[in-house]
């Protein structure tokens, strides 16, 4: 005689596949589109080539905005890293009513729509003249990826003995050079798949990027938003699977040091 079928867990498998087609089929659709040879889009493509590529890699104007998004996403990753690990041990060591409001704090990033957040951070920005310029990108981006580096970081540091500090600084050790030499190198791997969660988020920003570029700096994605709205061409898929395929390495490389951690 067969089990009885628990149709919650097939409707919740239904629904599992069903999200990962969602998010999947995009990504079938826009590679082979960077392949195409024509200057539209299309889809089955017509032809192969790697012109698109060609000339993305050989464009001064998207090298321009690609450097830009590395360099504002690498200071994001090591600001995100060092504010978010502080706020981590403050938090998850700390006692008292302010820890609750300060979580509150720190995850607000993610509950508060990016349009609502990007507006007030360029109506804040241009009155203290950061708009536009790298420090604003970087304060910006910061403030969106400081969640994902809490919540990286908190996973390690809450198993974390704090008797193992109090056993350093009961040797003689400061409170900060426990910190550096018991606690931080437990956390280490977490922390820097932190930072990579904080690089590829400021990477790939559209939103607060869009309202805070100028005419001078103008990140990846508000380029390619503006590619997309004068000259729509294979390049931009082209783009696209680049940015997946940088994605998936970072994520990869997270998963990675997270595996340090637990083994």
């Amino acid at each position: 005689m067969r089990p009885p079928v628990d149709k919650g867990s097939l409707a919740l498998s239904g629904y599992v596949y069903a999200v990962l087609a969602f998010i999947v089929i995009p990504l079938v659709i826009v590679i082979p589109m960077s392949f195409g040879r024509n200057d539209y889009l299309e889809f089955p493509p017509a032809g192969f080539t790697l012109k698109w590529y060609v000339e993305y890699f050989s464009s001064r104007q998207w090298w321009n905005a690609t450097w830009l998004s590395i360099e504002v996403a690498f200071l994001t990753a090591i600001c995100a890293s060092v504010i978010g690990t502080a706020a981590t041990y403050a938090m998850v060591r700390g006692r008292g009513r302010l820890a609750t409001l300060f979580q509150i704090l720190l995850i607000g990033p993610i509950i508060v729509p990016h349009i609502a957040l990007a507006v007030g951070l360029y109506l804040f920005f241009q009155t203290i003249g950061l708009s536009g310029t790298i420090p604003g990108f970087v304060l910006a981006h910061t403030v969106l990826a400081l969640p994902f580096v809490v919540f990286t970081t908190a996973a390690a540091l809450a198993k974390v003995d704090a008797n193992l500090e109090a056993a350093a600084m009961s040797c003689g050790a400061s409170r900060f050079s426990a910190f550096r030499l018991v606690t931080l190198p437990l956390i280490l791997p977490n922390v820097v798949s932190g930072a990579l969660f904080a690089f590829i988020i400021s990477f790939d920003e559209p939103v607060v990027s869009f309202f805070l570029s100028g005419v001078r700096y103008k990140t990846l994605p508000r380029r390619m938003f503006e590619d997309i709205e004068q000259n729509l061409t294979p390049i931009i898929p082209a783009i696209a699977t680049l940015l997946i395929v940088l994605s998936i390495a970072i994520l990869l490389g997270a998963h990675l040091m997270r595996s340090r951690t637990k083994n």
